[in-house]
């Protein structure tokens, strides 16, 4: 079949592997962007994880805690071109649709439907919001949030604990801060395994069972060597089981485990979410 130039390009976007790779997987793949970013993977050639599934857009990613740090929301919004996002006219925007975020529970595309086409017909430029998420605090406990990159990652976490006391606490506090930033700079695709859908765990072995088998590992050193490569994996996918960014030789979940003992009180990161600019 026919190849567009343009989509072999924005797979050479997506994935930094050569032009002609791109063509060819995606020949192999029918035009099915994903299963060629799948087939590149799987001939070891395409950079790994969220890396490879990244969409480039522009725009801006913004949060607010409120109500005493027991509710948090955060949105993306985004637009065509970089020069828009720095545009005061869009940031203003941006403003705006935060504070309606503030005030709802559902779609805060649907609910600023119209806000957004008198902007676009302002702009020039279409503009699209993406996502929202808010967080109503389920119990004691803090919710944070952490902006990067100046609005190209953005964090919201919930991390509970047992007494009012402990949310006021300089300890807890500043570990709450120091999780958003590690999500922010780690990227955990779950808070354990448990929050990793069946598929994307299978799809995972499927590649790492092609990219063995490639390497000429026989199939029956191949079942061996999976149960370790997955392992690894989930180390890195896992929020509970990655190496803690500002001490990787401490996992997540210990370090909740030693914040615990050192505030007398039971700590658990109830929920989280990451947003990646046009991710």
């Amino acid at each position: 079949m026919e190849i567009s130039a343009a989509l072999v390009k924005e797979l050479r976007v997506e994935t930094n592997v050569g032009m002609m790779e791109c063509k060819k997987a995606l020949v192999e793949a029918g035009g099915d962007k994903e299963k060629a970013v799948k087939i590149l993977r799987e001939r070891g050639l395409a950079i790994a994880g969220k890396k490879a599934s990244r969409v480039a857009k522009e725009g801006n990613i913004a949060a607010e805690i409120f109500n005493d740090g027991k509710t948090g929301v955060m949105i993306e919004v985004n637009c065509e071109t970089d020069f828009v996002t720095r545009n005061d006219s869009f940031k203003d925007l941006v403003v705006q649709l935060l504070a309606i975020a503030k005030g709802i529970t559902g779609s805060l595309a649907e609910t600023a439907k119209d806000l957004v086409i008198a902007k676009i017909a302002s702009i020039g430029e279409n503009i699209i919001v993406r996502r929202n998420v808010r967080y109503d605090a389920q119990g004691e406990g803090l919710i944070a949030n952490y902006i990067h990159l100046g609005g190209k990652v953005g964090v919201l976490i919930e991390v509970g604990c047992g007494t009012a006391a402990t949310t006021a606490a300089d300890a807890f506090r500043e570990l709450v801060k120091d999780l958003t930033l590690h999500i922010a700079a780690s990227a955990p695709k779950g808070l354990s395994r448990d929050d990793i859908p069946a598929d994307v765990i299978e799809a995972e072995k499927d590649i790492f069972r092609v990219q063995l088998l490639n390497d000429g590992k026989p199939e029956a050193m191949v079942d061996k060597i999976l149960p370790g490569k997955m392992t690894k994996w989930f180390s890195e996918s896992c929020l509970l089981e990655q190496g803690f960014v500002k001490d990787p030789d401490t996992s997540v979940d210990k370090l909740l485990e030693a914040k615990a003992k050192e505030l007398g009180d039971t700590l658990t990161i109830r929920r989280f979410v990451r947003f990646g600019l046009g991710e």
